[in-house]
Parts: C-alpha cells; structure tokens; sequence
C-alpha cells in the first residue's frame, strides 16, 4: 500500500477504525482510528460504515465519509480490507474496482507474520495458526475478486498494482485504446492480473493451501 501510494497520485487512503489496541509502534489516527466496542457499534447503528467486519472478535471498519472526502477532492479511494468488508462494498459499490493480494503460501505467510510479531512484540504461535486458519478461508472467495496478485515478490506486486490502477484510469477516462507504448505495456500487465488470466499463478497457491477447486 506504502509504495503504491508513493507512486500513484490522485490516492487517498482510508485510516480504518477498529476495537483492537495498537500494536508495537502503531499510532492513533496513523495506522488505525482506535476507539471503544461501544463507540464502534454506535457507529453502526447510525449507518456511518462503508463497510464493518469483526475479525478475531474485534471490529473494523471504512466510514463512509472517507469516500466523501476523497470524491470531493477528485480522487480514488484506496481500502486495505478483508473479504467480509470487501464484499459488502461491491455491493454497494458496483464499480468497484476489486484486487486479492494472497500470499505464495502458508510458510511465506507465517514467517511474514513472525517477521511482523517481532517488531510489534504482540502476535503469539497461537495467532499465527489462527490467521493461516483464516488466510485459506479468505483465498476460498478469490473468485470474488476482479484482479488477483500473488505477493511473492514486492516489486512485481507493486508495478501490478500501479498498472491496475493506471488500467482502470484509462477505461474510465475512455483513453484506454489510444496510448502510447507505455500506456499499453500497463494495461497488459493489468489484463494479465484479471481474475480469468490467474489460474497458472492461482493454483499453485491453492494447493499449498489446501483450497480444493472445481
């Protein structure tokens, strides 16, 4: 999210509010909207999520203001979400523009997650089990998902990620047919991330997960 924002423009990015306390060096207003259980679900009794998830008996969530404010200004909102808030904004949000960053494989990912316990001093074995428990069930909805990026590498994540978003510009700015070379070396590299061009970066991750397919 960090480089894509770096190299983008017209990006705003959606601080989401949760229940959970920080972490490590997390700050308030920075890296999460910490509150209370009680304020969080006033919150949504007066409708103002975009989207809410709990997750590991904590709440998330996007107020909706955030897409107000970035609308206003002209720009594209960025989430940072998980497939339950994810589904509930395609369906308010048909246009939408959805990704699925999955990880190469249950090792990758909980040496990530070690990695990340480390520096914040707070996730257990324990925890780690239970979010690659949690990792499969979330690669289970994929198919959900308009572009699909295998986060084995940084850099070829991220430069998918700027195309996609260059790509989708382009459609809907009505140019996407009448770039220069640079312009069509990005929409291939996003074409090539859409959900139906996956399957050969998509199945080995399925079956180190376990995720059966049809």
């Amino acid at each position: 999210m960090n480089e894509l924002r770096s190299q983008v423009s017209g990006l705003e990015f959606s601080v989401s509010w949760t229940t959970r306390g920080p972490r490590g060096s997390e700050q308030n207003s920075r890296d999460y909207q910490f509150t209370t259980r009680e304020h969080f679900e006033e919150m949504i009794r007066q409708g103002e999520f975009l989207e809410h998830a709990e997750v590991f008996g904590n709440y998330y969530g996007t107020p909706r203001r955030a897409l107000d404010e970035a609308f206003s200004k002209g720009k594209d909102l960025l989430l940072d979400i998980d497939v339950q808030g994810a589904a509930q904004v395609r369906r308010k949000m048909p246009g939408a523009v959805s990704i699925f960053l999955m990880p190469p494989s249950p090792e990758i990912l909980a040496n990530r997650l070690r990695s990340r316990s480390r520096a914040d001093g707070s996730v257990t074995e324990e925890d780690i089990n239970r979010r690659l428990a949690k990792a499969k069930q979330e690669i289970e909805n994929y198919r959900d998902y308009g572009y699909i990026l295998v986060n084995d590498i940084l850099e070829r994540a991220v430069e998918e990620m700027v195309a996609i978003v260059a790509a989708e510009r382009f459609r809907r700015n009505g140019a996407a047919g009448n770039g220069n070379m640079q312009t069509q070396r990005l929409m291939e590299i996003a074409e090539s991330c859409r959900r139906a061009n996956s399957d050969a970066k998509v199945q080995p991750v399925l079956q180190a997960f376990g995720v059966l397919t049809v």
